[in-house]
């Protein structure tokens, strides 16, 4: 049922770019953990969201960018990955507003300054609840800005370790972790004053986080 509602989804929404299409398809064809990536229709989503908040600046956001030629800064770690970003900026012409900075997300984002519009969070998952309290702490979001957290169920480890009976024995003890790591997440969210969140049921579960109403004037900057 879940994926005849996915392909129907996809069906009557609007579409991902040409460009978006061209490198979600290079990339199942390149990676053998391609199934952690985005789907077409969480693409779709994205886009949505991207048009209509018309980013200035993103961080490890690309797909609707171009109508306002927003900066993108984007943090990568694996050196395989690495070298395909590299290869995928400079085939689109991206690299006149695009800035890879390599090394540990942890620390890319400490060097970080301003603030971005839609920050996009989708790394090691016992990472999360650090980035996401480190990029609030240096008031990188900007005041109307939001975060999207990707893969926030873990494969439905996050709700229960006996969610999805499915799951490959190989990468079971994997998600189990992960999901540990994204409970304690969605505790820090409910919990932080900061800020209002909403776990949505789509995709592999998708956080979204803003400034709380009256926050958005303590941190906007000079």
């Amino acid at each position: 049922m879940a994926a005849a509602v996915t392909e129907y989804c996809t069906a009557v929404s609007n579409d991902v770019s040409k460009e978006m299409k061209e490198v979600w398809a290079w990339t199942c064809d390149s990676f053998g953990d391609a199934d952690k990536m985005s789907s077409p229709l969480q693409g779709a989503t994205m886009k949505f969201l991207a048009e209509w908040q018309q980013p200035k600046r993103a961080l490890a956001w690309y797909e609707s960018t171009a109508s306002t030629q927003a900066e993108i800064i984007t943090l990568v770690l694996d050196p395989k990955m690495i070298g395909a970003s590299r290869k995928t900026f400079e085939k689109y012409k991206l690299n006149d507003r695009v800035r890879l900075m390599e090394g540990p997300a942890q620390d890319s984002i400490e060097k970080l300054s301003g603030q971005f519009d839609i920050i996009f969070v989708d790394a090691n998952k016992e990472g999360y609840e650090g980035y996401v309290k480190q990029i609030l702490d240096k008031k990188l979001l900007s005041p109307n800005g939001f975060i999207m957290c990707d893969n926030v169920f873990a494969r439905g480890m996050t709700i229960s370790t006996e969610a999805n009976p499915s799951l490959p024995d190989k990468v079971r003890p994997y998600w189990i972790e992960n999901g540990k790591s994204l409970r304690s997440f969605n505790t820090f969210c409910k919990n932080d004053s900061r800020i209002d969140s909403v776990l949505l049921p789509l995709y592999n579960g998708v956080t979204l986080i803003k400034w709380k109403v009256g926050r958005q004037t303590s941190v906007r900057l000079n």
